[in-house]
């Protein structure tokens, strides 16, 4: 009677691991799904950092190369150069690597527009933006950092921000 319950114990055990095995079998062949439909079906969303899906298409060009996206158009003030404006904003490289983000440390990013004192890409994209809007700027390097490195940020890169203008002082 031991015997018969010991193998049924034993039978009951190699069930329980057979079953445990293909759920994880299941898990790693959905994944690899996952992946591989998002690289093929030319989706710009990004597991690595988050970037905002956008179909390339819907994005405006200006005469500088710049090309953006407003999520919100925002009804406050526009700036104007001399201003200090605040923004919160996440940047990406085209990859979806997040590189730096206002938001994570929970502080705003201030600036004076038109001054120089960020990217020409950046004084361009918000300078047409309202208060309250939120904007994905698409940053050719040459308005971006150019050909050289600068900390993270390797030269020639073509940058990806997601900016919300909170206020214009």
């Amino acid at each position: 009677m031991a015997r018969r319950s010991r193998r049924k114990q034993e039978q009951q055990n190699q069930t329980i691991r057979y079953l445990a095995i293909a759920v994880i079998v299941a898990v790693i062949l959905w994944l690899g799904f996952t992946i591989y439909n998002n690289l093929n079906t030319g989706s710009t969303a990004s597991v690595a950092g988050n970037l905002p899906e956008y179909n390339p298409s819907d994005l405006a060009t200006t005469a500088s190369g710049l090309q953006y996206l407003d999520f919100e158009t925002g009804n406050g003030a526009n700036p104007q150069p001399g201003q200090t404006v605040s923004v919160h904003y996440t940047g990406w490289f085209t990859n979806g690597e997040k590189f730096d983000s206002s938001v994570d440390r929970g502080t705003p990013f201030e600036f004076v527009l038109g001054t120089g004192g960020v990217i020409p890409g950046w004084d361009e994209g918000v300078a047409t933006m309202q208060a309250g809007g939120t904007r994905l700027l698409v940053i050719p390097s040459d308005l971006g950092y150019g050909a050289s490195d600068y900390g993270p940020i390797p030269g020639g890169s073509t940058l990806v921000f997601q900016v919300e203008l909170l206020e214009v002082k």
